[in-house]
């Protein structure tokens, strides 16, 4: 185990502990000195207007796609679990967004909602209606952000739970069914039970992307239009890597860090799933 420990340790167990280490220093790249201020970076962060509209974006992001998304992909799942033909090319087409990276995915959407070059203008304007800068809206550019990220990810959340699906047992199913179990009464009291342990994977996994989300933004927005769409981690890239900021940067960069972990434990917490169930 030591050459995997050691590459754990130099790639992730020292840059954990380093960065906790500047959060507490004014660490400023290219300054001569770095003292040491202990809390000071966090309790900077309780008036920093940017960090709470950040803080909120994010959050609001966060809640809103992973609780679409894990509807809508158990709703696609149950949809398209048969094996036709154009069964498994619906599925494809819906799978096919998640094997492009976040970056290129961001590039097309930015194109196409173009006002004045896009697809989504041109209809606009065939049908009459008025052209909308939907990334230029203060009100429209953050459930813009949201709404690609859901379309981006529903088709891995529907391939996982489809395969959890496909691997509740077809006696329980059968059992249901002679009981007089109804079409409703099969998802909610049979196979959403047994695919609890999915739904919990899809849900920490969705979570966790969505706390650090990035490149989506920085692509679409880079944060605008007026800080709109600014998130936690677009903050710590404005900080660390635009204002040299490392230590405040590092603060930021810890805050989200505990905030992953507390949802993460809630979310086993409510979740979880033992032999009992």
């Amino acid at each position: 185990m030591a050459p995997s420990l050691l590459i754990l340790g130099v790639f992730v167990v020292y840059p954990i502990g380093i960065s906790f280490w500047y959060s507490l220093h004014d660490w400023t790249i290219g300054a001569p000195e770095q003292p040491f201020v202990g809390l000071d970076n966090y309790r900077a962060l309780a008036s920093d207007t940017q960090f709470r509209n950040a803080l909120v974006n994010t959050l609001e992001l966060t809640v809103v796609s992973v609780v679409v998304l894990v509807v809508l992909g158990l709703a696609l799942a149950l949809a398209l679990i048969g094996e036709g033909r154009m069964t498994r090319v619906v599925r494809s087409a819906f799978f096919f967004p998640t094997i492009v990276s976040l970056t290129s995915i961001g590039l097309v959407w930015r194109f196409l909602l173009d006002p004045d070059l896009g697809l989504v203008g041109g209809i606009s304007s065939a049908l009459h209606i008025p052209r909308v800068d939907w990334l230029q809206s203060t009100s429209l550019a953050l459930p813009t952000v949201i709404f690609v990220d859901i379309w981006k990810n529903a088709g891995f959340v529907m391939v996982i739970l489809l395969g959890a699906l496909k691997a509740v047992p077809a006696e329980r199913i059968e059992a249901a069914r002679l009981d007089g179990a109804g079409r409703w009464q099969l998802v909610r009291h049979i196979l959403v039970p047994s695919i609890r342990p999915t739904l919990l994977f899809a849900t920490l996994i969705l979570t966790i992307q969505s706390l650090q989300l990035f490149d989506l933004v920085y692509v679409m927005t880079g944060g605008g239009p007026l800080f709109a769409t600014d998130t936690l981690v677009n903050q710590v890239f404005r900080e660390g890597f635009v204002n040299f900021r490392t230590g405040y940067a590092s603060a930021i960069s810890w805050v989200l860090f505990v905030l992953i972990m507390l949802v993460s434990a809630v979310q086993l917490r409510v979740f979880r799933y033992d032999d009992v169930d």
